[in-house]
């Protein structure tokens, strides 16, 4: 049993992503919070999330992943970059408990000159003020490319904020394959050591959502560039074992590939294949 899907735009309401996908041959999505970019946001209509609420029991969606700003970005060296960065997750998790028990993905963050181990420290210190013991949300940290500042590149650097979370009930991780394969972990010739790796240092418990991507790099190569799947360096092979780990059973898998909405509908067809 897999789940898979892709990013949605919630131009046209949360129920609308919901068709959309349904229509896509697809058991859940993504959508961005807010503006990837920028930041803004609209406001949900209740009515219009309760249809969607009634639309996963109807047609058994599996766990929905909302992704966070690229603009949110709570370990900056800039003070008011955090807050704004705090003040998005908030009223983020603050919204998605209309759309209940459902994820939360964001890229944990750059520090920007801080050095890892303050980012690390300032990255939970955020999320203590903002998790709380009676939210269904569960919020997921992304693994990443380690381009630049970056924090996440490693099992170890996640597993680190996690130590510090209060609420560690509410904590995750989104197994990005492009990332991690650019972050260095070689996904392709040794899958089971890297979720070896992954169990032994986070736990496989952690492990909530796949962003299933292909990727234009080298194993290492930090640039974090998605390619359609069994067109990069990952290749279609991997990217089906992947699929097909049990590992991976019922977890949501989340398209981020350069595609339109037929290339879309082609990957998920193909991947939905791999299971009959």
């Amino acid at each position: 049993m897999i789940y898979i899907g892709c990013h949605l735009s919630v131009t046209n309401g949360y129920e609308a992503m919901g068709r959309t996908m349904l229509s896509f041959g697809g058991k859940t999505f993504a959508w961005f919070t807010r503006n990837p970019r920028g930041g803004k946001t609209k406001s949900i209509i209740p009515e219009d999330a309760a249809k969607l609420n009634g639309l996963i029991k109807e047609q058994g969606l599996g766990p929905l992943v909302a992704h966070g700003s690229y603009t949110m970005n709570l370990c900056s060296s800039k003070d008011e970059t955090r807050k704004n960065g705090l003040e998005m997750l908030r009223q983020d998790l603050e919204r998605m408990e209309l759309v209940p028990d459902n994820y939360y993905n964001f890229h944990p963050g750059s520090h920007t000159g801080l050095g890892t181990e303050k980012g690390i420290e300032l990255i939970a210190e955020n999320l203590n003020t903002v998790l709380k013991p009676d939210m269904t949300t569960t919020v997921i940290l992304e693994t990443m490319a380690g381009k630049g500042s970056e924090i996440g590149r490693s099992f170890e650097e996640l597993q680190q904020i996690i130590d510090r979370i209060e609420c560690k009930d509410k904590i995750g991780i989104c197994f990005d394959t492009c990332h991690t394969w650019d972050s260095g972990y070689d996904i392709v010739n040794d899958l089971d050591g890297v979720l070896t790796r992954f169990d032994k240092i986070i736990g496989l418990d952690r492990l909530k959502a796949i962003h299933f991507n292909d990727s234009k790099n080298e194993c290492g190569s930090h640039k974090d560039r998605h390619e359609k799947l069994g067109q990069g360096k990952i290749g279609i092979e991997a990217l089906k074992r992947i699929a097909l780990h049990p590992v991976m059973e019922n977890l949501p898998f989340i398209l981020e590939t350069p595609n339109d909405d037929e290339g879309y509908i082609t990957e998920i067809h193909t991947v939905t294949n791999w299971f009959i």
